[in-house]
């Protein structure tokens, strides 16, 4: 049987691990050390490391992955779902077979950290799930399968992410041994094609009242769960979890409450604040929020 190396963090991750145990033997489970959370800064350990340990799996959480080249010497292939850190050159090599990558994009496009989320962002319709081999470039390694779908127009980075976690998970299984075995078909990507996937940064998730109604809905979408959408209002940062179209008019770059609703004036429209969360207070429908303020109308403030 296949001897496995598992690289990954997330709960994103989780899925491909449990696919990888039934068509495999997991030698290793690699994941990030736990980390101080919360207020009170409580380490807590990655879901990776959760659903290993609940499994007993061997688990490793080195600072540096580099660390660990003894320990890929001894197995088929490392395979790497949301791993969160650079995998080094001499690391890449020691795998029998080197490693492989689960991608949750159509590869050249959106290559880095935040693919979905881009991919939302952008207002793409479709997106994917590529599997490729890993090299020392970022996401640049040769792709030998890929899974196409539609991107539904209420999918949110976490909800699309989890579901892409888990076909890809199935793909991956599908396609793991006849890599190991050096079966497979190996195809370059186009370069001329890529684009790049960034990490999401909290001062671009302001929402821009100039922007309009659809790449404000994406907005929205794009920065759910994480580090969610957010407008100035008076000084105060209000985040969007939910939007929609809203059949009223109110001026562009202006946010009204006077109807009972959260209406915000787009460049092309109006949309309706469903569902936000007023600093330091909990998550709350927007028109609950609308009901406590004590103005009706309010310019709202742009991003630098």
């Amino acid at each position: 049987m296949t001897r496995v190396a598992f690289f990954g963090t997330p709960s994103a991750a989780v899925p491909s691990l449990a696919a990888i145990s039934e068509v495999a033997e997991v030698a290793l489970v690699v994941t990030r050390p736990d980390r101080p959370q919360g207020r009170s800064k409580q380490l807590v350990a990655p879901p990776v490391k959760v659903a290993a340990s609940q499994w007993g799996m061997r688990i490793a959480q080195p600072d540096r992955p580099g660390e660990l080249i003894d320990e890929m010497m001894g197995v088929d292939v490392a395979v790497v779902v949301a791993y969160g850190q650079i995998i080094p050159n001499a690391l890449l090599i020691a795998p029998r077979r080197g490693f492989v990558n689960l991608h949750f994009s159509l590869l050249p496009r959106w290559r880095g950290a935040a693919p979905v989320a881009r991919a939302i962002l952008a207002g793409d319709d479709h997106t994917g799930v590529s599997l490729m081999q890993l090299d020392s470039g970022l996401d640049t390694g040769p792709v030998f399968a890929t899974w196409r779908t539609a991107i539904d127009g209420l999918e949110t980075t976490g909800t699309l992410t989890a579901r892409l976690a888990g076909v890809g998970a199935a793909l991956l299984a599908s396609q793991l041994q006849e890599y190991a075995d050096g079966t497979i078909q190996l195809m370059d990507q186009v370069n001329e094609y890529a684009t790049m996937a960034p990490k999401l940064e909290t001062s671009e998730a302001q929402l821009d009242p100039r922007i309009d109604r659809a790449q404000a809905l994406c907005h929205v979408r794009a920065f759910n769960p994480s580090p969610g959408a957010w407008i100035d209002v008076d000084g105060e940062r209000i985040k969007v979890w939910k939007a929609t179209r809203a059949p009223v008019q109110v001026p562009s770059g202006f946010l009204d409450v006077s109807s009972g609703a959260a209406l915000l004036g787009l460049s092309d429209g109006t949309i309706e604040l469903l569902e936000v969360q007023p600093a330091g207070k909990r998550r709350m429908r927007g028109a609950e929020w609308a009901r406590g303020v004590t103005w009706e109308s309010l310019p709202l403030d742009r991003p630098g």
